[in-house]
């Protein structure tokens, strides 16, 4: 693996489906290929088939908790650092390079699609995302413009760079569902509420929808483009979904995320769905279409097994506090979510939300060794 030095319209389209091999990367040559990542424990987790041991990888695994990235990305702003693929590689393999995770996340931003299609945002240290001019109005819902590959070239040369690095670890590409996208635009930037962002739900149903449903075209494109250049999985991120009752969830979110996840059934990778505080939406998001469900720290993992269903792979729940406790709590809580991860047809450990920036590296180190160890499973 290399390393490099930094200096300082509404209407629903069509995109066209590609053919993929079974490692999820393009096939060029229309002969699937065995072997690669394709039969990782990673992807064979995601399509509940047997693997030597439960895999494991961090949400925020490539970023902030590491002194490796904190120094490359000192004197780079974020939504930068997220254009300029040889960063973008370099920071996307430092996590697994240190902690011998079983999966690579593409560094990069869920608002990095919508900056490409035309909205005027910046992420701000310390705050997050912050949009120039809100989007409130039928007018700005117009602003949103289509994209494709050549509008987000550095994610595709980004994505094509890191299979090669990478080998037989599998990459799992990402972007931003369609509410929590929504939710940004509306609010201006993060918001605890979501006040603004329900009030034009249930006052304006119609501009809602038509809100998300450009939004949805703009995230199926977004991972279409990194599904074409290689990445093995995919996740969509509804970070804030958890804001909803299930109604409001089934009426206003559902069918939004129900057709991005649905655009990509053909593309031959396995797709991940996560919000967090979703407990009492599990049940309706995997009806969404994933093939993996994402579950937070809230909802034991044999629970949200039953709420979700048997015909889907879990994804989860280390609390992300805990790793800042002692290693004997930090043990006993690995070991009983690897246990209540039996229950599920197919479980990747991860945590129920993303690294703290204060967790000591070694410790997720630490945890990653102890999965495999307490889920190690003898060869056939």
């Amino acid at each position: 693996m290399r390393t490099v030095s930094v200096g300082a319209d509404g209407a629903r389209g069509t995109i066209a489906a590609m053919t993929t091999d079974t490692t999820g990367t393009a096939a060029r040559d229309g002969e699937p290929r065995r072997g690669g990542p394709a039969d990782s424990p990673f992807v064979r987790a995601c399509r509940r088939e047997p693997g030597p041991h439960t895999p494991v990888w961090f949400m925020r695994q490539a970023g902030r908790s590491l002194p490796e990235y904190r120094e490359i990305r000192a004197s780079v702003p974020m939504l930068e650092s997220c254009r300029r693929p040889e960063l973008v590689t370099e920071i996307t393999l430092q996590p697994v390079r240190r902690h011998g995770v079983d999966a690579a996340i593409l560094f990069s931003d869920i608002v990095v699609p919508v900056a490409a299609a035309g909205i005027d945002l910046d992420i701000v240290p310390g705050t997050g995302p912050v949009v120039a001019e809100p989007v409130r109005t039928a007018a700005d819902v117009e602003r949103i413009s289509p994209i494709g590959r050549d509008e987000v070239s550095y994610v595709d040369e980004a994505v094509r760079q890191l299979v090669v690095e990478l080998g037989d670890t599998p990459l799992i590409g990402f972007a931003g569902a369609p509410f929590t996208l929504a939710s940004y635009l509306v609010e201006g930037g993060p918001s605890r509420t979501h006040a603004k962002t329900k009030a034009l739900m249930y006052g304006d149903p119609e501009l809602w929808h038509a809100l998300c449903a450009r939004l949805a075209e703009v995230t199926l494109s977004f991972l279409r483009v990194q599904i074409d250049a290689g990445v093995s999985a995919v996740q969509l991120f509804d970070s804030w979904a958890g804001a909803l009752s299930e109604a409001d969830y089934r009426r206003f979110v559902l069918p939004h995320s129900t057709y991005v996840l649905g655009g990509l059934a053909d593309a031959g990778v396995p797709r991940i769905h996560f919000g967090v505080g979703t407990g009492e939406l599990l049940g309706a998001m995997g009806e969404a279409g994933a093939d993996v469900v994402g579950v937070d720290w809230r909802t034991p993992l044999d629970v949200a097994t039953r709420r979700i269903g048997s015909d889907k792979a879990v994804q989860g729940n280390l609390d992300p506090t805990v790793l800042l406790a002692p290693w004997p709590v930090v043990e006993a809580e690995v070991r009983r979510i690897v246990e209540q991860g039996r229950a599920a047809p197919g479980h990747v450990f991860n945590l129920g939300h993303g690294v703290l920036p204060e967790t000591d590296p070694d410790v997720l180190t630490r945890v990653v060794a102890l999965v495999h160890e307490l889920s190690a499973r003898p060869a056939r």
